[in-house]
């Protein structure tokens, strides 16, 4: 039964839809010097409030850090807008003169921007450089949990783009983040195209809901340490990558798969690097928190490790930088081995390759099939054996995997929507940016006639009376 807040909320999402529309229909009309400072503009102000906002995202959702939030920030004013600065989205885009094809942007309308908690005002930064580069309008459902700041990062970018000549209700955001305002903006007949990041039900609500629609599945990034890697400056990227917001980003390692022969090494890397491994008693207390009800306690999300040890009841020193346990089972009966969103880490100890593979491949399983996998070698021969079978849409090799599959510190786009293709239930496994939120018209030249008739073909048999 709709309840009065359910109803406002749902009238709000059509006001929006109304005024973005409006919008687009302007936006669509200008010329690309337009565009380019409307977006430009956008990220300026963005980079400007990088830090305002990660203090909004900590202190209204309590996940992750004011620092690695305001890089996050950064990360989408700075990365992914000199990703999409020179991208043509206007008119004729692509002119193939020897085929006689010319190419032509067409913007797809309305997007539906789908905010998660975790990453809450990089997102809003990153989804509207995106969708007004394309000349679309965009409407924003923020998390509950983080209403307040979502709506502020997106006010920021309205206020950005209307400076610089955009419409105003190009960039909104719903004030009563409701399921029934949620699935109003999804299906409504205004809405275009859905970009979606947020938790498996909310993605399959949005491939539900009978509009095209950008998904992102789950992560459960197994990351092999190969005995050719070097290993003091694997464990440093892979601490790095997997204490940044206190392992908010869902392309973050979340298994470690080491060669036998190196065990010994990482093992005192790690603990040197500020790693703590839990004991057997350590391991079990940490286990019983990480799941509630088969699903992951988000009480433990975007945490301290000390935080986390504080409602385990163990102690740890005070600098320790990421939780540790020794894991040699695989399923949603093992916390270890599943997606965790914060410092803790699963180490399994394989014999070679083959059984790293095996390996990675049941935890791809349990929850996380097309998304990310890691490896840190030096023998290409091996790096290319390994990789070229994995089920997922990004490999990182030697980098830490929350920043190479954002495409931070490697050449892939930058973006915070990692899809996962088909094997994860998404449309694609490419990282979604500007590209994906235009189409493209195509103006074919004739260049050659159709034969009559095919050579050497069998006339027709007689009508038989």
């Amino acid at each position: 039964m709709l309840r009065d807040i359910d109803l406002q909320s749902i009238q709000e999402v059509r006001n929006y839809l109304e005024e973005a529309k409006a919008a687009q229909k302007i936006l669509e009309k200008m010329t690309q010097s337009e565009i380019d400072k409307i977006v430009e503009s956008m990220a300026n102000a963005a980079r400007e409030e990088a830090g305002r906002l990660a203090a909004m995202a900590v202190e209204e959702t309590g996940f992750g850090n004011v620092e690695d939030k305001t890089l996050k920030n950064l990360f989408a004013a700075n990365d992914v807008y000199n990703s999409i600065k020179d991208v043509k989205t206007v008119g004729i885009i692509r002119r193939d003169e020897e085929n006689r094809v010319w190419e032509i942007a067409q913007p797809v309308g309305i997007v539906a921007g789908i905010i998660p908690s975790t990453n809450p005002t990089s997102t809003v930064i990153f989804k509207a450089l995106i969708a007004v580069k394309a000349r679309n309008a965009i409407v924003f459902s923020p998390h509950p949990s983080a209403a307040k700041c979502t709506a502020e990062a997106a006010r920021i970018m309205q206020e950005a783009a209307e400076r610089t000549g955009a419409p105003k209700g190009l960039i909104s955001c719903i004030t009563q983040p409701t399921m029934a305002a949620t699935n109003e903006l999804m299906k409504h007949k205004l809405t275009d195209v859905i970009l979606a990041t947020g938790g498996p039900g909310l993605v399959k609500a949005a491939y539900s809901s009978g509009k095209p629609a950008y998904g992102v599945g789950p992560g459960n990034v197994p990351v092999y340490i190969h005995e050719s890697a070097n290993i003091a400056k694997a464990v440093q990227l892979i601490i790095q990558s997997k204490t940044f917001d206190y392992g908010t980003i869902c392309a973050s390692e979340q298994a470690l798969l080491v060669d036998e022969s190196i065990k010994e090494k990482v093992v005192a890397e790690l603990k040197q690097q500020g790693a703590y491994f839990l004991n057997e008693e350590e391991k079990q207390k940490v286990a019983s928190i990480i799941m509630v009800n088969g699903s992951l306690n988000a009480k433990i999300v975007g945490k301290a490790p000390q935080v986390i040890a504080e409602m385990a009841g163990i102690e740890i020193p005070s600098g320790v930088k990421l939780l540790v346990a020794e894991e040699t089972e695989v399923g949603k009966e093992y916390p270890f081995s599943i997606e965790k969103l914060s410092p803790i880490l699963a180490f399994y100890t394989v014999k070679g390759m083959e059984e790293a593979s095996e390996l990675a491949q049941k935890l791809l399983e349990v929850g996380g099939l097309g998304h990310t996998v890691g490896i840190h070698a030096e023998d290409e021969k091996v790096i290319e054996a390994y990789t070229i079978d994995k089920p997922a849409g990004r490999i990182v090799v030697n980098a830490g995997t929350t920043f190479g599959g954002i495409g931070a510190t490697v050449n892939v786009k930058p973006s915070l929507t990692l899809g996962c293709g088909a094997i994860g239930n998404n449309i694609t496994s490419d990282n979604v940016t500007v590209t994906h939120l235009f189409n493209i018209k195509r103006v074919a030249f004739g260049v050659r006639e159709m034969p009559k008739k095919v050579e050497g073909a069998q006339k027709e048999p007689a009508l038989t009376k």
